[in-house]
């Protein structure tokens, strides 16, 4: 499947890389952009060949936060417009979250508003050395979208997370790794390399283990230990039904590495 327009192209090695194309409006999210990304990702969902997903941003920046023209052209219908535009983007955010594959952000250049919490949504954040994270929300009087309060909240913390997203201050990508909110940085021109290398290495390994551990982490701020610890038999034991799982046991007692390869439907 591809998307020109959007930039998808998915590989035969069941990798699909999702790459935002407005450059000439740093990725600022409007409502065909919006719903182009809606669409890519409820397929990419629903194909079970799927391993591992990246998403990126085309030109300078990652994305740029949602497309205020948009905003300013309406007038006093703003608030339609607003509304239109965070639904489709919510409806991405929760994808990305449940999705069983593993999703990769790639992130350089602004990384703001909109863009972090898209970002954030990912399970794993690589960022190039020049990301510069920025709320913004309140900089246009209103609070953060997309997961926003909910990711930066768990990732470091209420208190520090008040300040941030309320003053809207940029942080750098040295400061972000440190604090938690990306996985590692990279120099930008590695950026393309190590986000491809680490979909590979999940595309070529346990897709329903990575699956049960995606969901079970998601789970596990929201929920008392007991409820973890059954939803962490029950995700166990249906792991233990897969060939993935016959598969890594053997190749343990043969002492050789594993050779997954199941879909998601066996």
């Amino acid at each position: 499947m591809t998307d020109k327009d959007l930039g998808l192209v998915t590989s035969a090695d069941g990798l699909a890389n999702v790459m935002r194309n407005r450059p000439e409006r740093l990725n600022a999210l409007d409502l065909a952009l919006a719903e182009k990304l809606v669409r890519i990702l409820d397929l990419i969902e629903r194909d079970p060949a799927i391993r591992a997903v990246t998403l990126t941003g085309a030109g300078r920046a990652f994305m740029a936060g949602g497309d205020l023209t948009e905003f300013h052209k309406a007038g006093e219908r703003a608030p339609d417009v607003v509304n239109r535009l965070i639904a489709l983007f919510h409806q991405t955010i929760r994808c990305i979250r449940r999705m069983p594959a593993p999703v990769i952000g790639g992130v350089h250049g602004a990384v703001a508003g909109g863009g972090l919490g898209l970002a954030l949504a990912c399970d794993v954040v690589i960022a190039a050395a020049d990301a510069t994270f920025v709320p913004a929300y309140t900089k246009i009087g209103t609070n953060p979208d997309g997961g926003t309060t909910w990711s930066v909240t768990r990732l470091i913390g209420a208190r520090r997370a008040l300040e941030w997203l309320m003053l809207g201050d940029p942080m750098n990508a040295k400061t972000a790794a440190a604090v938690g909110l990306v996985n590692r940085v990279v120099e930008p021109e590695a950026l393309a390399h190590e986000v491809d290398a680490l979909a590979r290495r999940f595309a070529s390994g346990p897709a329903h283990a990575y699956a049960s551990t995606k969901r079970l982490v998601h789970l596990a701020p929201t929920v008392p230990l007991d409820i973890q610890l059954e939803a962490e038999r029950d995700g166990f034991m249906a792991c233990a039904a897969t060939a993935d799982f016959r598969e890594g046991v053997a190749a343990f007692l043969e002492r050789r590495a594993p050779r997954f390869g199941s879909d998601r439907t066996n």
